[in-house]
């Protein structure tokens, strides 16, 4: 039996620091990787649990002067119980679907797309994103990548959640939904269904990508619980007393 080699990944730091989207005043930079190659779902595993993420065929860490603010998170699945809120959103969408799809640009998503962006992020960047921008955003995966659709009763398509599949578990790597149904929270919804459907698949973790304690945007993602966060290098329990999670601390207690 031949021996197949795994040819070591080659990182690089981005060109120049970025102002933070999370935390005003300072900055960001990142270590980036190509994810390429047969190889390219082990890669992407072993780079996951080391709290990379996925954009395109890239693969990229925070890797900030100064600051480890960026926490990746993760959620054990098996262990999830939704406190009384998730309860209530969870019925409140109950007559909501959710459809495993092929990672497969549609129109019908764009514009839901292009809506949400314009209500929720009109200044940022992926505001002005055209079809073919989208659709590069959607397809140009190397590994197993899918869409979950969230259709009402009547299929109209109120929501999708572009998610990449990993040996232990799902990635979801980017969100939207109609602004329309904003205080249906149908964002925490994507989750729950992520992690119910974890766990009618046998996959223990849904990863959410980074928290960060002084962005109040980023704060729903604790809501989560039980959950692990990556510290030092390991995956440990959050505990929600530890103040100094945000900062990067290696003080889980």
């Amino acid at each position: 039996m031949s021996e197949v080699k795994r040819e070591r990944p080659q990182f690089y730091y981005t060109t120049a620091p970025l102002p933070c989207p999370y935390v005003p005043g300072r900055v960001e930079r990142k270590i980036v990787t190509e994810i390429t190659g047969s190889d390219a779902d082990h890669l992407h595993d072993r780079l996951s649990r080391a709290g990379f993420r996925r954009s395109h065929n890239i693969a990229y860490a925070p890797v900030c002067p100064a600051c480890r603010a960026c926490v990746p998170i993760r959620v054990d699945a098996n262990g999830f119980v939704p406190d009384r809120s998730l309860r209530k959103i969870w019925k409140q969408n109950s007559s909501i679907e959710g459809f495993e799809v092929p990672a497969r640009a549609t129109q019908e998503q764009y514009g839901l797309f292009q809506r949400y962006q314009h209500a929720r992020h009109t200044q940022g960047d992926m505001a002005a994103m055209s079809f073919y921008d989208y659709r590069a955003m959607i397809e140009d995966t190397p590994i197993d990548t899918f869409v979950i659709e969230f259709r009402d009763g009547e299929d109209q398509l109120v929501g999708a959640c572009l998610t990449d599949r990993m040996n232990d578990g799902f990635s979801a790597v980017y969100s939207f939904f109609s602004p329309e149904l904003a205080r249906q929270s149908l964002g925490n919804h994507a989750i729950m269904w992520l992690i119910a459907h974890a766990r009618e698949v046998g996959l223990p973790y849904v990863y959410l990508g980074y928290w960060v304690q002084e962005s109040r945007k980023m704060a729903y993602k604790t809501r989560f619980q039980p959950a692990e966060v990556l510290l030092g290098g390991q995956w440990r329990l959050y505990d929600a007393e530890t103040t100094e999670v945000g900062l990067g601390l290696e003080t889980v207690r």
